[in-house]
């Protein structure tokens, strides 16, 4: 076992400057189911030192509830200036994943234009950055306050820079001593090797300056693998527990045990889905390597105040397979059950819940499976590897249907491009003959999801592969049985995760990012409302000017206080006001 005391920690002064950028309807159909007929630093021997110098990675040019408000999480608060300002601390706002920052005041539809919108820069990163960045307003670092923009890279690195100046302020390598990040591991979902995938979550109330959460893999001169959950103090980027590495073991009498036990192999997996911060504990999903056996589906958690490991639930135990690979991981409603979507794997009557949605409950001391949902041809859709699992769930705030009933609903879809609506209260659970779905929009996403919804002012929003931004109108806690409106640029696959900024009800606007890695990314803003009217995109400005590289593959576009954050094969994008 190697030493875990990180060999590097960087404070930049807060002057190290940022140069800024030069210049400145488809087919388909609706049924409702039966379902609904009515590091530690180990003493942390490293050393934190600053300087007046730029450091080479500087920027280069160029709670959820399940109310019926439809209010993200972001946070709002005065910066020093006065100006108001808003945290992103989780991936897509909230635990719900609704993908919505209802506290922007400064982006609007009249001033995102490409004559007075475009790229400010691009805050530098030594690897690709697969994690959406994450921000925190107000952070005391080295005497100052500021609003600050947190990167996680593939290369085991966080940087924290000013995310309105974009200077750099810390960077830490999460690497211990003699090791370097992973391989690809045969894999090419991540071509330049794993670090930090998994975007990392923010609990401001943890630790006396607010504490980030990230998982990182890396390996040792013996080709030992390492996955390490860390939890770092957002004003110094140290850790401020003992990283903890993540093992796992539980009964089991699938291909994968031995003895009765499955046991968690960190070789073999990788954190794509977003942490969780939710009843005190941080969640952790696990898919593979480009589903190269053998392995499981796994969620682990970690007491946030000690990180003392809580529960470890093998969902397929007497199977194989069933990863939840969606970017979003899991999402939480208010009372602290967690809903996910596995992907290819096992399922049967015996305990095993591949391709399927699940509902969790979470004691504390233990993670089990409390409500489930599977297709009628779950099993043939699993044989040919057409994963639930590779679209990301989102929890909808109270709908009301026709007869005045609330109802709690989830949304998903998978490789099939079916979207599914599931009642929270009952998932449906299985039958072979129909499905017991809330209701099914057959082909409502043609390409399939490898994606995240968003949701704004009763709509959903999302983009398939090879398919148009989709908007779907929610009426009376139903879907429509097509896109009520739709973008005229595609995007290439994965598709899109699209986000939205607005001031509460007003002003909004949705973010999409075309991602493909072997083409350029563009930025895309619309009219929620009607995604046939399209405010802005990256390539409206003469000679390139907000040009900003090639796509990252599971790309989420971030916004907060007047600026849009993308993460980039070189680093983080930074879009505002001109």
């Amino acid at each position: 076992m190697p030493s875990l005391s990180l060999h590097r920690i960087a404070v930049v002064n807060i002057f190290a400057l940022a140069l800024t950028a030069c210049g400145g309807g488809g087919s388909g159909g609706n049924s409702l189911g039966a379902g609904d007929q009515s590091a530690s630093i180990s003493s942390s021997s490293s050393s934190i030192s600053s300087s007046s110098s730029s450091s080479s990675s500087t920027s280069s040019s160029s709670s959820s509830s399940s109310s019926g408000s439809s209010s993200s999480s972001s946070s709002g608060s005065s910066s020093s200036s006065g100006v108001t300002t808003g945290d992103v601390l989780m991936y897509h706002n909230d635990a719900m994943r609704t993908g919505q920052n209802l506290t922007e005041t400064t982006l609007t539809p009249a001033n995102v234009n490409a004559s007075t919108f475009g790229l400010l820069r691009i805050l530098g990163a030594d690897k690709p950055v697969d994690a959406a960045p994450l921000l925190a307003s107000r952070v005391a670092i080295a005497g100052s306050l500021h609003n600050v923009v947190y990167i996680a890279t593939e290369n085991d690195s966080v940087y924290a820079y000013d995310a309105d100046s974009g200077a750099l302020l810390l960077k830490v390598s999460l690497l211990a001593s003699g090791e370097v990040a992973s391989d690809s591991r045969g894999c090419t979902a991540t071509t330049s090797g794993i670090g930090i995938t998994a975007t990392p979550v923010i609990d401001r109330s943890v630790g006396p300056n607010g504490t980030l959460f990230v998982v990182a893999m890396s390996k040792d001169s013996n080709s030992n693998y390492y996955q390490r959950l860390h939890a770092l103090d957002l004003a110094t980027l140290a850790d401020r527990l003992p990283a903890v590495a993540v093992q796992a073991s539980a009964p089991g009498g699938g291909a994968n045990a031995s003895n009765g036990v499955q046991t968690f192999n960190p070789a073999q997996y990788l954190e794509r889905g977003a942490l969780l911060a939710a009843n005190g504990q941080i969640y952790t999903v696990w898919a593979s390597h480009c589903d190269h056996d053998p392995y499981n589906g796994w969620v682990i958690a970690y007491s946030e105040s000690t990180l003392a490991q809580t529960g470890a639930l093998n969902y397929t135990p007497n199977g194989t397979e069933g990863a939840i690979w969606s970017v979003a991981g899991l999402a939480a409603d208010s009372a602290g059950a967690l809903y996910g979507l596995s992907g290819n794997g096992t399922f049967d009557s015996q305990g095993d819940y591949g391709n399927a949605a699940i509902k969790l409950i979470s004691t504390g001391s233990a993670l089990s499976v409390a409500d489930y949902y599977a297709a009628p041809n779950v099993v043939t859709e699993a044989a040919t590897d057409d994963d639930l699992g590779s679209g990301s769930p989102m929890l909808l705030p109270d709908q009301t249907d026709a007869s005045g009933r609330t109802r709690h609903l989830m949304i998903g879809a998978g490789k099939d491009g079916n979207v599914l609506l599931l009642d929270r209260d009952n998932l449906g659970k299985f039958n072979a003959t129909t499905s017991q779905a809330y209701q099914v929009v057959t082909s409502g996403l043609p390409g399939g999801s490898y994606s995240a919804f968003a949701y704004f002012n009763g709509n959903v929003y999302l983009a398939d592969v090879g398919g148009s931004l989709k908007a779907f109108s929610l009426n009376q806690a139903l879907l429509p049985a097509t896109w009520n409106s739709q973008s005229a640029a595609v995007f290439a696959f994965p598709g899109s995760s699209p986000a939205v900024s607005a001031n509460g009800s007003s002003n909004g606007i949705v973010w999409a990012v075309v991602s493909n890695t072997a083409a350029a990314a563009v930025l895309h803003a619309y009219n929620p409302a009607n995604l046939a009217q399209e405010y802005y995109n990256s390539t409206q400005a003469a000679n390139g000017r907000d040009a900003f590289g090639n796509g990252e593959k599971f790309i989420t576009p971030v916004i907060a206080n007047g600026k849009v954050f993308i993460g980039t094969p070189t680093g983080v994008a930074v879009f505002g006001l001109l």
